[in-house]
């Protein structure tokens, strides 16, 4: 495969996901997720022809990941095995989404990712290439990484996704405005990451910095109770109620890798972020981020209710 709907950048990881409260001899389940695997997942759901770029170890922790991905359907031949370590984390969610989580990937294979990783060609033709920020706070060259992305991507999507224990608000905050002139979307959460990284918990205010810095679209998300949008103009996508809640992680993995997949497909904005937010709202009836993930049938008729 030459050409791609999507093509998601980040650091695929193990996921524990434990029964009760993180202790020794908890039940728990082993899966594969992060953030990129999450958006790359709800992609294909959504239609798109997708691959990921990204490092994993050259073990059997490594192969699992690739092995998943490929049973998914996602393109793996652009994945490096690095003699570096599986990144893993463990995660402990309730349905309100009180969470724990620990991480084991500070040098890690997916933080060795390099600018080198990038296949040639490919995010140039690519119908649009999706990063988190939690990929670019990974390593100074996975940060370079992001950027040259950024910079060779046709339509280039962004999930700030700022962790305070990767990075610090001031070089997330540093980030964001460097590449928002080159973004097509970026999908901010509030009303914390905003207050964060763009000094306001309004979603409204944070959409319209946003556009100011050169973004040409903005979608900022506000959990269960809607997206604001803002292009030219601004409007507010409501949320759609979810069947069940189960575990909140994932949710805005699925919607970017959603909009981003229902995008280059051909959906305008607000199609492709009404489909989105029907998407993540079935995505938190599941364990872990992407246990949930829903087929694109079915999240039509879910988007149906709120017609």
């Amino acid at each position: 495969m030459s050409r791609f709907d999507v093509v998601a950048l980040g650091e695929p990881l193990i996921e524990i996901s434990t029964r009760g409260q993180i202790a020794h001899g908890v039940d728990c389940g082993f899966a594969v997720s992060g953030d990129v695997v999450n958006t790359a997942t709800a992609a294909v759901a959504a239609g798109a022809r997708v691959a990921v770029v990204a490092r994993v170890s050259d073990d059997e922790l490594g192969t699992a990941v690739i092995d998943h991905l490929d049973e998914l359907g996602v393109y793996t031949g652009h994945i490096r095995r690095d003699r570096s370590f599986q990144g893993i984390y463990v995660q402990h969610s309730d349905p309100y989404g009180d969470r724990q989580f620990c991480y084991a990937r500070s040098g890690s294979a997916g933080s060795r990712l390099s600018p080198e990783d990038l296949p040639t060609g490919v995010l140039e033709s690519a119908g649009g290439v999706v990063v988190s920020g939690i990929t670019a706070a990974l390593s100074a060259t996975a940060r370079a990484t992001v950027l040259e992305a950024a910079r060779r991507a046709a339509r280039f999507v962004y999930d700030p996704n700022f962790r305070p224990r990767l990075t610090t608000a001031d070089h997330a905050r540093a980030l964001l405005r460097e590449l928002a002139p080159r973004c097509a979307l970026v999908t901010p959460s509030a009303p914390h990451e905003c207050a964060a990284l763009l000094g306001t918990s309004d979603a409204a205010d944070a959409a319209a910095e946003l556009r100011t810095c050169g973004a040409a679209a903005v979608a900022v998300t506000c959990g269960a109770t809607g997206v604001h949008v803002a292009t030219e103009t601004a409007y507010w996508q409501p949320a759609f109620a979810a069947p069940r809640v189960v575990d909140q992680t994932g949710a805005g993995d699925v919607f970017a890798g959603t909009v981003t997949a229902r995008l280059a497909l051909g959906d305008d904005l607000a199609t492709a972020v009404r489909i989105g937010a029907a998407a993540a709202s079935l995505a938190v009836g599941g364990v872990g981020g992407s246990g949930g993930i829903a087929p694109l049938q079915t999240v039509r008729a879910h988007a149906e209710v709120l017609a």
